[in-house]
């Protein structure tokens, strides 16, 4: 079939025009060029398709069932290319996201603020799961990007939006109760320890923290997200290991209170991940452009974003 596509073409012009001439300066090809391609058509269909006479052609019956179906092919064709010119007018697009409940909050949600707004066509759909998850996905391309940890993988590009610093806070009535009825002056045997738990980024990171440095927290009490991390501080359940560019209003206004340690954990980046192999669609590009371009900012949690 596929050898006779452009015969096809020129079969349905003929049909519609009802006049090998006429159809030759529709296709401006050559008037034999056309009645050259109808017989070809004719030879390979083992059919008559068209009668001949001086007032022009007209259709055979199997001519007019191979039209009804050109005709229905053609204008198909011609509806998708409208159809596509449309999307393409408009930006109409789909855009597949990952981030963690934390980062989707505090930092992807004021992106998509401003995106959405300049690009109300594109469809948006959040995998809102743990980074490791998201980074599986990533491999897959079973996304488009993820908001992640900077990964140590050559395999994807990475667009920093800037640092976070995991520290541990907790409010003042805690920590002056906790040396009211403890002797010990380390807090990691004391108190109660609230972290994540242990198949997050973030808990492992700090897991290698404490194991880097010796440390060993007696009480843990497991938190599933970094907001109940930050609630529960502020009701004086124990020590929080949360990030301090999230808890800025807090530690400003003195809700909580940064605990100082003697060897400060390492800052991370974070930002937004995609595989180098990746297709890259146009709504993807146009995201790419807006988290590069002049919508960035410093938000009010102190990361850039």
């Amino acid at each position: 079939m596929e050898q006779n596509l452009s015969l096809y073409y020129i079969f349905n012009c003929v049909s519609e025009a009802g006049n090998i001439s006429r159809a030759a300066k529709q296709l401006y090809i050559s008037q034999p060029a056309v009645s050259k391609s109808i017989q070809g058509l004719e030879e390979n269909l083992g059919v008559t398709l068209f009668i001949r006479s001086s007032r022009g052609v007209k259709l055979t019956d199997e001519g007019k069932l191979l039209y009804e179906y050109t005709q229905s092919a053609f204008e198909t064709l011609k509806c998708g290319e409208d159809n596509l010119r449309h999307v393409h007018d408009l930006g109409i697009g789909h855009l597949r996201i990952g981030a963690s409940t934390t980062l989707c909050k505090y930092l992807l949600l004021p992106y998509l603020n401003g995106f959405v707004k300049d690009n109300p066509h594109i469809k948006i759909t959040i995998d809102n799961q743990s980074s490791s998850h998201t980074m599986k996905l990533l491999e897959n391309n079973a996304l488009d990007i993820g908001l992640i940890a900077k990964p140590n993988n050559d395999a994807f590009h990475f667009h920093s939006l800037g640092p976070i610093e995991d520290i541990f806070v907790a409010t003042k009535s805690y920590l002056d109760n906790l040396k009211l009825r403890e002797n010990s002056s380390d807090i990691f045997s004391s108190a109660n320890i609230m972290l994540l738990d242990e198949e997050n980024i973030s808990r492992k990171y700090i897991d290698l923290y404490f194991k880097t440095n010796s440390i060993e927290p007696m009480h843990i009490l497991e938190i599933s997200n970094m907001d109940l991390l930050i609630e529960f501080a502020k009701t004086s359940l124990g020590v929080a290991c949360v990030i301090k560019e999230f808890v800025a209003k807090e530690l400003e206004n003195g809700t909580l209170i940064q605990i100082p340690l003697r060897t400060p954990v390492n800052k991370r980046e974070v930002g937004f991940s995609y595989s180098k192999s990746a297709y890259l669609s146009d709504s993807m590009q146009k995201f790419m452009n807006y988290i590069s371009g002049g919508a960035s900012s410093e938000s009010d949690d102190g990361v850039l974003t």
